[in-house]
């Protein structure tokens, strides 16, 4: 897995043990594009895996960076993944170690993004777009990336967020919310 843009284009990350499904590059060139400048913003990577996008967005100037990952196979290979933009670019990216459904019910701080990538058999991407909802975990005008295959659709409003795109990479769609500016 290499990362595909910005400082740390073309550094190699480690591969977790474990069950993954790391973006493709051309699904994360496109996904970034839609996103537009990252610099400055704050980026929030649940159900990081690997955690190339939170890497993907710190290489492309986000911060602060966080990345939210339950599986303690994926640890060492986050940590150690992580310490690279640290060392390279002297910004950390947070890695916390639990679930995403936890982390969301305590999260305080909106972020400017918010991706979601979830094991295709997950069933509860409604649930996550609810409460990211629900409790303004965007800021004016962010927006809340998920990742989906193609049998899972999900409604075009969910409280404050409304589908704005949607992007086909094969069997899989990333549709992109934002948050209304006038909640």
């Amino acid at each position: 897995m290499r990362i595909t843009g910005g400082e740390l284009k073309g550094r190699v990350l480690r591969c977790p043990p474990g069950i993954i499904r790391p973006a493709m590059d051309r699904m994360r060139e496109s996904v970034f594009a839609v996103l537009g400048g990252m610099s400055g913003k704050s980026f929030l990577d649940l159900f990081a895996g690997s955690g190339i996008i939170a890497l993907e967005a710190a290489s492309r100037g986000a911060f602060p960076v966080e990345l939210v990952e339950k599986d303690p196979l994926k640890r060492h290979a986050l940590l150690a993944n992580a310490a690279i933009a640290e060392q390279s670019l002297g910004r950390r990216v947070v890695c916390h170690f639990r679930a995403a459904e936890l982390f969301l019910q305590r999260a305080k701080t909106p972020f400017d993004i918010i991706f979601c990538d979830p094991p295709f058999p997950y069933r509860f991407r409604q649930e996550i777009l609810n409460t990211v909802a629900q409790k303004n975990l965007l800021t004016p005008d962010g927006v809340f990336a998920v990742h989906r295959p193609r049998e899972a659709p999900l409604p075009d409003q969910a409280g404050c967020l409304h589908k704005a795109d949607s992007r086909e990479y094969g069997r899989s769609i990333v549709d992109f919310y934002r948050r209304s500016v006038e909640e």
